[in-house]
């Protein structure tokens, strides 16, 4: 991935949804527009008669608040000032523009998720333009997202938000295991979280690994990948190996990938790549492991041995996502060419398909764990919902503003989390599964 400090004028750009109309200097309740204090991040009881409900929004409020109906336009006019100047970020020039002949002309007329709530006082803070795993769900109410320097749970069914780890100051292990660095850490700048049942893993960018066990006080394990200059974690993967053991893929800059047990609390694994690594995902059996990175070819591995299996043809600029469908026999790969393209590794001679995005680069993707579906997220603005079981034919195109901080499905499949970064008009959307009985769908 781009070097962070080389990027700091992009990474401004990207962040800041503009003043939707520049003589419009307050909102219903007198803040500022494009106001970025503490007080607007944190003090949930300024925030809470702004959120948006369900029923709010069937009577034609806009799910984030936004009052169009006081502004000099209208909510068409500037999505399409936004689809017309929004710069996407590449690091090969014009992928964006060569990928689009191939994409598959899909029906966006699915609806399998539907708006429940928006909680702006919930937001996730992007600190890498190009990292975007900030979100985690864990339940159909329960949700874990980074903001500044704290991880924080919500609880939709409770309203109520809870820092579960803070790294601003200093943190140090509880537990003593071999390999721990027992001084710890201060001021982590976090680059990317990850949560799995009751294990969240917080990665840094300086190669800091925070492992701490929701169900258990303290920080069960510090440890720091490599103490090379350029030492940034991209991306994180818990996973539970067939026999049932926790363990954790740490990506990284430095062109690695690391595996650590989690029982044992030791890295097992270190494989080096020719490029840096921006993002892996293992294979539901533990086999085959997808690597991804500052390269326009992706790889498929062997997990036990590192060695290539098949190489991944088709995209045009780097990737920054992967995922398993459950079968085990599918994946996709999330690149800045803006396709997401499905692979199947019984034909590994070309994608099975590729999937095109509206404004810029796949930053994220997750599959239900139903195998139904499969969420793809920009860098901002939209996040697609494919139908797998149409063969990607059939989305949901959920339209909102403002930068993408995660999105995640809740491990029941009944609900989807995105978070939204922008000073204003950020938030966290959480979307239902529709079914049949509404009456049910209401209780919740």
């Amino acid at each position: 991935m781009s070097r962070y400090q080389e990027d700091d004028e992009y990474v401004a750009d990207e962040y800041e949804m503009e003043d939707i109309d520049d003589n419009m200097d307050y909102e219903i309740n007198g803040r500022d527009i494009g106001s970025d204090s503490d007080g607007d991040e944190y003090d949930y009881a300024s925030n809470r008669l702004q959120d948006t409900s369900a029923a709010e929004a069937r009577r034609g409020k806009d799910i984030q608040g936004i009052p169009w109906e006081r502004l000099s336009t209208t909510r068409e006019k500037y999505r399409q000032t936004r689809l017309e100047q929004y710069k996407n970020y590449e690091n090969i020039p014009q992928s964006g523009q060569g990928s689009e002949k191939v994409c598959k002309v899909t029906n966006k007329t699915g609806m399998f998720y539907d708006f429940r709530q928006n909680s702006r006082s919930v937001r996730s803070k992007i600190l890498h333009f190009q990292l975007r795993n900030l979100v985690w769900a864990t339940s159909k109410h329960d949700v874990y997202f980074m903001s500044h320097f704290s991880v924080f749970h919500w609880s939709s069914l409770k309203q109520k938000k809870t820092d579960v780890l803070n790294v601003y100051g200093h943190v140090a292990p509880s537990e003593k295991h071999p390999g721990s660095i027992l001084e710890g850490f201060t001021q982590t700048q976090v680059s990317t979280i990850a949560v799995k049942d009751n294990l969240l893993v917080v990665g840094g960018f300086k190669g800091e690994l925070i492992c701490k066990y929701l169900d258990r006080p303290g920080v069960s394990y510090c440890s720091r990948t490599t103490y090379d200059e350029n030492a940034i974690t991209n991306a994180l993967d818990i996973y539970t190996t067939p026999s049932g053991a926790v363990r954790f893929t740490a990506s990284n800059n430095d062109c690695g990938i690391r595996e650590f047990d989690m029982e044992r609390f030791q890295m097992t694994k270190h494989f080096r790549f020719p490029w840096p690594v921006n993002h892996t995902s293992i294979s539901p059996d533990g086999k085959p492991l997808v690597v991804v990175g500052d390269n326009p070819e992706g790889m498929l591995v062997d997990s036990r041995s590192g060695k290539t299996v098949a190489s991944l043809q088709g995209h045009l600029d780097f990737s920054f996502a992967s995922a398993w469908h459950p079968d085990g026999q599918t994946f996709a790969t999330g690149n800045q060419d803006k396709t997401c393209r499905v692979w199947d590794i019984r034909n590994m001679s070309e994608s099975v398909t590729a999937l095109k995005g509206n404004i810029g680069a796949i930053r994220s993707i997750h599959y239900s764990s139903d195998g139904r579906f499969m969420a793809m997220a920009e860098p901002t603005d939209f996040v697609h919902v494919f139908d797998v079981k149409s063969g990607y034919h059939t989305e949901q195109e959920i339209d909102f503003f403002g930068e993408i901080s995660g999105v995640s499905f809740s491990p029941d499949t009944e609900s989807l989390f995105i978070g939204v970064w922008d000073r204003t008009y950020g938030g966290l959307l959480e979307l239902g599964r529709r079914h049949n009985n509404f009456y049910y769908d209401s209780l919740f």
